[in-house]
């Protein structure tokens, strides 16, 4: 269904990458989603008012916040949809990723009560008339969440947003939920335990489960995400094409939102080259990357020297001895400056978080391995620390 609407509502519903179609098949979803979840609820509710069921009638209030929470996510995928302005140059990108994040607390909220509605269910148990009919509504309301997870699913992961994301692990928590009510509405006809708040226990914990994982996947782009290795290596794929470009460092990834992405990064050219062609060739490479990538792309340009053997030599040694240290370890930004009694090599190292050793240990320990090897030089090192892991 949500195919065939997308082919006949979004004007080139092919193109993910596109902002303005991801905008309109979130939309499109969120309110397909809305329109589901009411039914859903309507039908559990009348269902629970017939087997006078504590655990169904919260599944379908439950059926209720996620309208609810699909409305925000029309509201965020709308509001992120719209042009940047003198107030936001950068968009308003991250704003779907706020949508989600309250979708998330709404999520957590319905678990919330849940539990402690349950609880009351358990210290103060009713008898459970579970007939054909709630059975029904329950194991329709099954396939319903089930038809919702995948779209949403599918249409996340075509388009990359982590709020559709956050709403499919909903609807898969919600036939677990579903289920489990099922159960204990079956149960409730063979035993005298408070089966019935026992499932609405569950259900909460689930939920409740749920709201933090959606918390999570919102928040951490929110604060600020390494690249996944995939793209930073398509970056350096790409970058390193032009003739001109030996080297890349100090990769930046800036995400403003889903298709509001900004990377910047250090291009290493030769330093004999004419400056005029290595622009040429720098221009090329951005503009190439901001089509590729649908990204807005800076280049710093850092020249360097490919003819000093013994420069090459001692960039090599300083690498070796820095991976020592910890495999992770890079340095970029290589330079000498030969003197009568020693040589001062400069250079930046790139200290991954997973190193043991602080700062000032790692410049020592690298330093006095240099040495040891070469013992005129003396390291002049800067420490960075990773944008990319």
């Amino acid at each position: 269904m949500i195919n065939f609407l997308a082919k006949h509502l979004i004007k080139d519903y092919k193109n993910y990458a596109d902002t303005t179609v991801r905008g309109k098949y979130g939309i499109l979803c969120s309110s397909f989603g809305i329109f589901l979840n009411i039914l859903l609820f309507i039908a559990k509710l009348l269902g629970g008012l017939l087997a006078s069921s504590v655990a169904m009638m919260a599944d379908a209030f439950n059926n209720l916040s996620d309208a609810a929470s699909s409305f925000i996510s029309v509201l965020g995928f709308k509001l992120a949809g719209k042009k940047p302005d003198k107030d936001h140059p950068f968009g308003h990108g991250r704003l779907e990723y706020i949508a989600g994040l309250i979708v998330s607390f709404l999520i957590l909220l319905m678990g919330f009560e849940l539990f402690t509605s349950s609880i009351d269910s358990i210290r103060n148990p009713k008898t459970v008339d579970g007939g054909i009919i709630p059975l029904s509504i329950m194991a329709a309301g099954i396939l319903v969440k089930l038809y919702m997870y995948l779209y949403n699913h599918a249409i996340g992961k075509k388009i990359s947003s982590p709020t559709m994301e956050a709403v499919a692990k909903d609807s898969l928590s919600d036939m677990i939920s579903t289920f489990v009510v099922i159960l204990s509405i079956v149960f409730s006809h063979f035993t005298s335990l408070p089966v019935d708040g026992i499932g609405g226990l569950i259900v909460a914990v689930f939920i409740f489960k749920t709201g933090c994982e959606s918390a999570k996947d919102t928040i951490d782009p929110l604060l600020g995400l390494p690249p996944e290795k995939e793209f930073v290596d398509a970056i350096e794929e790409e970058v390193l094409k032009f003739d001109g470009i030996v080297g890349i460092h100090d990769l930046v990834v800036h995400d403003y939102g889903p298709g509001r992405v900004m990377i910047s990064l250090h291009a290493e050219v030769p330093g004999n080259r004419n400056i005029f062609d290595l622009h040429e060739v720098i221009d090329m490479a951005e503009f190439t990357l901001n089509q590729k990538f649908n990204c807005l792309t800076t280049i710093h340009m850092d020249p360097i020297d490919t003819e000093n053997k013994r420069l090459a030599a001692l960039k090599e040694i300083a690498k070796e001895e820095a991976q020592k240290i910890d495999p992770n370890c890079s340095i970029h930004d290589v330079r000498m400056v030969p003197g009568d009694k020693q040589t001062n090599l400069i250079f930046d190292i790139i200290r991954p978080h997973s190193c043991q050793f602080p700062e000032a240990e790692l410049k020592e320990k690298l330093s006095v391995s240099i040495k040891k090897r070469e013992s005129d030089v003396n390291c002049v090192i800067t420490v960075d620390s990773p944008f990319t892991e």
